[in-house]
């Protein structure tokens, strides 16, 4: 089960932290950047521990926290230094963090149990004994009349849980590593969690899941708040899936509003973008698939598709080449304002990743995730809802909206494939979840799916359950929903942007 919509006091960290390093940043001048030291005191305060054992803890994982949130790297427990030690880095506008992108702040983490299986104190110490009479190496015995599993024996083949009447067995699964599709996460010599780097693809799940707030990822708030405050126009490129993140009364218009009042010189949909990724997409497919291509895969997620890429790199082909709608939506944004800065603000940690390639460094110049633009606000008091509505029907479609929910981009480029080709049917298979991904990968490579689209997804519901966002995904689901039904256009080849395609993709 997932935490999101859950507020914790997990997320209350989170947001505090990235309030006082937007604050701190706001406020920067001259390169004293001396405030870091007084920040955790004012996060915790006093002298007793409210979250864990001791309150010098819980300061040192805030300070750790401070660093990711600047962009800058993890310190272990070993290491002595002030906070501030290195941020002068952060002051540069054109600061990309350096990977690994997600980490594990090693004294934050529990430890948590890996695939054992426990008897909890349900256990009713039966006549039957089951759970005895089932397991295959002999594990489980009965001691004081209660089932004991011998962890040496076990093989957590789970007959035991299954058997028990009572459900007094468990599965005990390290959430971050039950929550990560690429099985990156095992444990350390000392059976804390850590991330194989070389398997991880920033899809931010283990950092979502992570009940003990031991994971987080890199921000470019600092950095993003140094360029509003440049002089240099700043625009905000927003991700579909913002839509009821920030409250229900936070409208596109009163987020427009606020983000000006945070410094953007002006915000713009990228569902425009995703209009634009969906013909590219279309007039591939009808091109390419089934003739040149078995079938073809969406390109919109970067965690999906590196996923496929690595992984059965003999279809590394078959992902679409199309640019993303994020990528579509910098580049047009620059066209129309040369010497513009362009920051994408979604709910994805991957598009982190993805937009510090260098291919796509010229079209974005940061990364903020709901999360972390709700820490500005914070740090700015401002409240939405309060403000005038500006809305802007920038022209997007109600199909580019609907990128933000799962199932969203292969129902648009069907409809547009329809509507290019009306004798030609569109087979569509999708997946939530890079597990899910994989085993349609697996489909795929079978030759099950043939004639294809695929829509692959690495967060369950699609973006709108993406690392960074705030809500529960089924009401956020529905917030997208009803944007959808409310948009101006229908469909992506109604889009006004049509004919700018061809030059935003050359070089």
């Amino acid at each position: 089960m997932s935490m999101r919509g859950i507020y914790t006091s997990v997320n209350d960290i989170r947001k505090r932290v990235f309030a006082e390093v937007a604050r701190l940043s706001y406020n920067y001048q001259d390169g004293d950047l001396s405030e870091m030291e007084l920040i955790p005191y004012r996060i915790i305060p006093g002298e007793v521990s409210t979250y864990r054992e001791s309150v010098f803890l819980e300061r040192a994982i805030v300070k750790e926290r401070m660093r990711l949130a600047m962009g800058l790297n993890l310190r272990t427990a070993a290491e002595h230094a002030p906070v501030s030690t290195g941020a002068e880095e952060c002051v540069k506008p054109e600061k990309y963090y350096q990977p690994p992108l997600i980490n594990i702040i090693k004294f934050a983490c529990h430890a948590c149990p890996d695939n054992q299986i426990v008897v909890t104190d349900q256990c009713q110490g039966c006549l039957a004994h089951p759970c005895r009479e089932v397991c295959p190496r002999g594990a489980v015995s009965i001691r004081h009349f209660k089932s004991h599993i011998d962890q040496e024996k076990c093989i957590q083949c789970g007959r035991c849980v299954d058997a028990c009447q009572y459900g007094a067995i468990l599965r005990m699964e390290r959430p971050c590593a039950k929550a990560c599709g690429m099985h990156a996460i095992h444990s350390d010599e000392f059976g804390r969690a850590d991330i194989d780097q070389e398997k991880c693809v920033s899809c931010g799940m283990c950092l979502a899941n992570c009940p003990f707030g031991a994971i987080a990822d890199k921000a470019q708030i600092f950095q993003t708040i140094q360029a509003l405050r440049s002089g240099v126009p700043v625009y905000a490129a927003i991700a579909p899936a913002i839509v009821g993140q920030l409250g229900p009364n936070a409208t596109l218009g009163k987020l427009r509003a606020a983000l000006k009042l945070l410094g953007f010189h002006d915000s713009v949909e990228v569902a425009i973008g995703a209009d634009l990724c969906t013909l590219q997409e279309a007039e591939d497919f009808v091109r390419e698939v089934p003739d040149k291509l078995p079938f073809m895969g969406t390109s919109c997620c970067p965690a999906w598709s590196v996923m496929a890429k690595r992984e059965f790199p003999q279809y590394a082909d078959c992902i679409s080449m199309a640019l993303t709608p994020m990528v579509l939506t910098g580049r047009l944004i620059k066209k129309e304002h040369p010497g513009c800065k362009v920051a994408f603000i979604g709910p994805c940690a991957a598009k982190k990743l993805e937009a510090s390639r260098r291919s796509i460094r010229s079209d974005i110049d940061f990364v903020l995730t709901f999360e972390e633009l709700l820490g500005m606000l914070e740090a700015k008091e401002i409240d939405i809802s309060a403000l005038e509505d500006l809305h802007n029907d920038n022209g997007s479609s109600a199909d580019g909206r609907g990128f933000a929910v799962g199932g969203g981009v292969a129902n648009a480029v069907a409809n547009c494939i329809r509507h290019l080709h009306p004798d030609q049917e569109t087979k569509i298979e999708r997946a939530e979840g890079l597990d899910n991904c994989r085993k349609m990968m697996l489909k795929a490579k079978a030759g099950k799916l043939n004639g294809y689209l695929l829509e692959g997804m690495a967060c369950p519901g699609g973006c709108v359950g993406g690392a960074g966002t705030i809500q529960p995904i089924s009401k956020a689901a529905a917030a997208v929903g009803k944007s959808v039904r409310e948009g101006g256009k229908a469909h992506a080849y109604d889009s006004d942007y049509r004919s700018v395609l061809p030059s935003l993709e050359e070089r």
